[in-house]
């Protein structure tokens, strides 16, 4: 299997495009101080100096090494250090080590961006016709690729600087409206035959293929995500000590943890606050619920006498509406509540925990070559999410992407939404 073919964009096109992209990673950064880049505060999470080498070595190891006569790569070691997890590549420094990794310098990371940018920018304007087809795909991939960090690295940062008892303000978050919580409302969809999976247009990952068909049953969708009041009711009620709401591996590893209540919350003279990207704040009950893992997301939904969706049943029902919604570009990295009634959230804000193990669709395989371990040896033990978050670019995102992410995992801004059978 190839790559999913680019859009039809003229060489200087293709090359402000990487601009942008590899220009909004470094724009990202700016808040930071020197000593933020080299913070890892837990196994999940990469320093930010590391999300920065890395989405480099992706751009010199499959561009530039395959694509650029007698290229010079800027460091021999690199290849080592910052590879992730590409066992055809060759072997790679351990994830849990990446913060020790004081050399190369915030400075010497950065002149690693600078060159392989010159050198990209070089091949994309010169590179000949004939591999130009084959070089377009893996670039947009690269592009894609990096988009993942970008939000990743939001979503890193936040844990970093939740580990440090200053709680400090990644940056100085726009003042939001206290909106009235909206009420829950049920939308009904038919169930028969649908297509799910990318439909051609454009760029999809190739986890997101080939598009198939599916049988459904008729069934329901809460008309938004849970809220912090909601799910407070859960907290409340004694839901993190009442075993009949819990997977047997979710009631273990709340015991394991301590687990309370989302990852974030703070109790507080009888009140609660939440750490947000731009600091710690009251938390407010009108917004979704974040940062909770599979096992939470599940034993709400039994709580409240409902279950999850599939990742069927929200793609259909996403799959007609418009990409928009409140993503990393509105500026205020964390959920916003439901505008109003007819505000689904649909996109953005919370990515949603679904009931779909993460696995192949039928008739799937994986790129050739050392691409195809980008999703495919994932498909084990993890969850399907759907929508996106208030860290995910928008043009990264589409009805079809699925991401996945460990059912234990709450770092990142995961969310919920309830189903019911009609």
């Amino acid at each position: 299997m190839t790559l999913q073919a680019a859009s039809g964009l003229s060489r200087e096109e293709w090359a402000n495009r990487f601009a942008a992209v590899r220009g909004r990673t470094e724009a990202l950064c700016e808040s930071l101080e020197i000593d933020d880049f080299q913070v890892q505060s837990t196994i999940e999470v990469s320093p930010p100096k590391w999300h920065l080498a890395h989405v480099t070595w992706f751009f010199e190891t499959f561009l530039l090494n395959e694509f650029a006569h007698n290229y010079r790569p800027f460091h021999p070691r690199f290849k080592y250090l910052f590879n992730s997890y590409y066992q055809t590549v060759g072997r790679f420094h351990p994830r849990p080590e990446r913060s020790v990794l004081s050399r190369p310098t915030v400075a010497e990371i950065f002149s690693y961006r600078e060159y392989v940018n010159h050198e990209m920018t070089r091949l994309i304007r010169n590179l000949g016709a004939e591999p130009w087809p084959e070089f377009a795909s893996c670039l947009e991939l690269g592009l894609h690729h990096e988009q993942q960090h970008q939000e990743l690295l939001l979503m890193d940062i936040k844990h970093n600087f939740a580990a440090n008892p200053l709680r400090p303000a990644y940056h100085e978050a726009p003042t939001a409206d206290h909106a009235a919580s909206v009420p829950l409302d049920w939308i009904d969809y038919a169930g028969g035959v649908h297509e799910i999976g990318h439909d051609g247009d454009g760029f999809a990952f190739d986890n997101e293929t080939p598009r198939h068909q599916v049988l459904l049953q008729d069934y329901r969708l809460a008309s938004r995500p849970v809220t912090n009041g909601e799910f407070m009711e859960f907290v409340r009620g004694g839901g993190y000590s009442d075993s009949r709401y819990w997977l047997s591996d979710g009631w273990a590893l709340i015991q394991q943890r301590g687990w309370q209540a989302p990852l974030y919350w703070e109790r507080d003279n009888g009140g609660w606050l939440e750490m947000t990207l731009g600091g710690v704040r009251p938390l407010r009950s009108e917004e979704p619920v974040c940062h909770v893992s599979f096992y939470e997301a599940d034993a709400y939904a039994r709580w409240a006498g409902k279950r999850l969706p599939n990742e069927v049943e929200l793609e259909v029902a996403a799959g007609a509406q418009p990409v928009d919604g409140n993503f990393v570009e509105a500026g205020l990295m964390h959920p916003r509540p439901a505008q109003g009634a007819d505000d689904r959230q649909w996109y953005g804000d919370v990515w949603e925990w679904t009931s779909s193990s993460y696995g192949p669709y039928p008739g799937f395989h994986a790129l050739a070559g050392s691409l195809g371990e980008y999703n495919g040896k994932f498909m084990c033990n993890q969850m399907v999410l759907r929508g996106g978050c208030c860290v995910t670019p928008q043009s990264h995102m589409r009805a079809s992407y699925r991401n996945f992410f460990y059912p234990a995992d709450r770092w990142p801004f995961t969310g919920i939404r309830l189903a019911a059978d009609a």
